[in-house]
């Protein structure tokens, strides 16, 4: 198939509307004015709507404060949505082992990564009533680590983590503050976890 000249009065443009008054070649060129045709026609609606994660205006301390309140809300609007959210601010390898919790684990599905959650000592974050920072500290000038209190939502559910957030270089996350670990104060997994 050719393509007349771009000067021509009839030449097709990706990005308007054809004029009512020349024949396009098919419905597949046909496109919006906002819109190019590679994009569906909702595509800037659902950029608005794209689920929340990481973003490259938030500080490392906004980050944590977004994730504690993502699990504080943990099943609004749907069931573990706060879970998803941790899952997308994590800065690990799908296709590695990760010390995200501590010992080495393989958290590259989100049903595994979630199960820890529901673990007993992580399920304290999952609707908690109250959080307090217990300290912050910048590491280096891309690594940030802020200990928390938390009390859970059972009766004397209390317990103690620290989030380790490093800042990417580089890459598609470049200048993102993404979580490297979430670590209890305890010795989470003296019992073994199935996950």
């Amino acid at each position: 198939m050719s393509f007349c000249s771009l000067s021509s009065p009839q030449s097709l443009s990706l990005f308007s509307k054809p004029s009512h008054g020349h024949k396009t070649l098919s419905s597949r060129f046909r496109a919006s004015a906002d819109v190019p045709d590679f994009l569906s026609a909702d595509w800037f609606e659902s950029r608005r709507k794209r689920p929340f994660g990481p973003r490259l205006n938030f500080s490392a301390e906004e980050a944590v404060q977004y994730q504690l309140d993502a699990l504080m809300f943990n099943d609004q609007p749907r069931q573990d949505y706060g879970i998803e959210v941790l899952y997308r601010f994590a800065g690990f390898d799908p296709f590695e082992r990760s010390t995200y919790f501590g010992p080495f684990f393989d958290l590259g599905q989100f049903e595994r990564f979630r199960r820890i959650f529901h673990h007993s000592t992580y399920r304290v974050l999952l609707g908690h009533k109250e959080k307090k920072i217990l300290s912050s500290l910048m590491v280096k000038e891309d690594q940030y680590k802020q200990r928390v209190w938390i009390r859970g939502a059972r009766p004397e559910e209390e317990e103690i983590f620290q989030f380790t957030m490093v800042q990417r270089v580089g890459g598609s996350w470049d200048g993102y503050w993404l979580t490297e670990s979430l670590l209890h104060d305890g010795d989470s997994f003296s019992g073994g976890v199935a996950y």
